[in-house]
């Protein structure tokens, strides 16, 4: 079985506590190194890119520079997705070295939600200095401002002009270049900067409404997700383990990946039939809703 993306908590403890992201009510947890290996050399067989978070702030575990050592040692292939206030903390070239770190996702939207009142722009020039060394040191990073606080698919350029027009100027961008968020859903800004748009979204819970029981997910085709305690998810919505496939420290991930019950999960989405009471009441499976006038493919080939 084969996953376009493992996400891997390495923590499950965040420095801020956004709106946009619910709080974790699982016991806080942070994934020690010698776990992390045991789990890393599993899932890397069964997965091209692994993302170090599925909640929590990766960069606030204790031993953040050992996960990146075992990532080198073991060769993967690493998404960052992190708030960025602890980049001085570690300093550029624990980045810049780390041969393993293919892309990183600074969530800017983090800072208004948690200090509104706050100039915002000591905050930005740290990434956005950081971002300006990377084209010399890193060129080959991937390195996305992330703007996910948009209301709706028409955008909110009001709320985010202030960040976009500093990012601008930092990086000498024409006025008459500079882009306007509405219908635009990733953008260009120079080498392999971009920005990122998208709107607000809620993470599922049973105390949800059901939706219904017909839709299609990429969870256990394109994704897989597993907590600090080791406990396997199909996704990285299912924060709190409603759907609890086993955990890859006490059982054998090939194992678990022929369990029953994911297999159950698989299948269903394939049949576009939502197996699980945590999917019926997701929202966020509305935007695979175009799938459902598609008739549900009848077989699918086996992947290895």
């Amino acid at each position: 079985m084969q996953f376009f993306r493992t996400y891997i908590e390495i923590s499950n403890i965040c420095n801020l506590q956004c709106t946009f992201c619910p709080e974790v009510v699982r016991e806080k947890k942070v994934l020690h190194p010698d776990d992390f290996k045991k789990i890393l050399v599993q899932v890397l067989p069964h997965t091209e890119q692994v993302c170090l978070h599925l909640m929590g702030e990766p960069l606030a575990h204790p031993e953040f520079k050992k996960i990146l050592e075992i990532c080198n040692e073991e060769k993967a292939v690493i998404h960052l997705t992190t708030n960025g206030t602890f980049l001085q903390k570690y300093g550029f070239d624990t980045f810049f070295q780390a041969t393993s770190l293919r892309q990183i996702n600074f969530s800017l939207h983090s800072f208004k939600d948690n200090f509104p009142d706050k100039d915002i722009r000591p905050y930005l020039y740290d990434i956005l200095q950081f971002s300006k060394e990377a084209l010399t040191q890193r060129p080959e990073l991937y390195i996305n401002f992330r703007l996910w606080n948009l209301p709706s698919v028409t955008g909110n350029k009001e709320e985010n002009q202030e960040i976009i027009d500093y990012i601008c100027e930092f990086f000498q961008v024409p006025i008459n270049e500079r882009l306007n968020v509405s219908h635009i859903k990733s953008k260009n800004l120079i080498g392999r900067i971009y920005f990122h748009f998208d709107t607000r979204f809620d993470w599922p819970t049973m105390m949800d409404p059901i939706r219904g029981d017909k839709g299609f997910c990429h969870a256990l085709s394109q994704q897989i997700g597993i907590h600090a305690d080791g406990t396997v998810v199909p996704c990285c919505f299912d924060k709190e383990a409603g759907i609890d496939l086993g955990n890859v420290l006490k059982d054998d991930f090939e194992t678990i990946l022929n369990s029953p019950r994911l297999i159950k999960i698989r299948e269903g989405f394939k049949a576009h039939t939502l197996v699980e009471e945590l999917c019926k009441r997701c929202t966020y499976i509305a935007r695979f809703d175009k799938k459902l006038s598609r008739p549900a493919p009848t077989s699918a080939p086996a992947k290895s």
